[in-house]
């Protein structure tokens, strides 16, 4: 019944393992031993474990709707996600057409957000 919320929970969690292993032997080490000032460095680093802490809880929170009981107040929050997910994709999609290179991280971010909104408008719950 609630199967949207647990394809997008799934996504969500295997996009923050990916953000988590790839991403710090792709970006995290080669910009660790750049020669960025180490401020620099110190925040960027801080920045990348913030947003992996984020995916995570989200993870969380979104497949706890998938497969647990769902409260009405937990629509708020799961609203929350989904228009969160639906806007940090927007940056990739610019950043994209803007360096002409392919980001896509937003295929994965919107599609979460979606399928969230998807999920809210089948369980017929107040999503405004």
């Amino acid at each position: 019944m609630r199967t949207y919320f647990k394809i997008a929970g799934v996504i969500n969690l295997a996009t923050a393992m990916i953000h988590l292993i790839a991403g710090q032997i792709d970006l995290v080490n080669p910009l660790s031993s750049s020669n960025l000032e180490v401020q620099q460095k110190a925040e960027w680093i801080s920045v990348w474990h913030i947003i992996t802490i984020l995916l995570f809880f989200s993870s969380y929170i979104i497949l706890k709707a998938g497969f647990g009981k769902m409260k009405k107040n937990d629509s708020q929050q799961l609203k929350t996600f989904g228009v969160l997910y639906v806007l940090i994709g927007v940056p990739f999609v610019f950043s994209s057409l803007y360096f002409s290179v392919f980001a896509p991280q937003f295929i994965l971010l919107m599609a979460i957000g979606i399928l969230i909104f998807i999920g809210l408008s089948k369980q017929k719950i107040d999503v405004n």
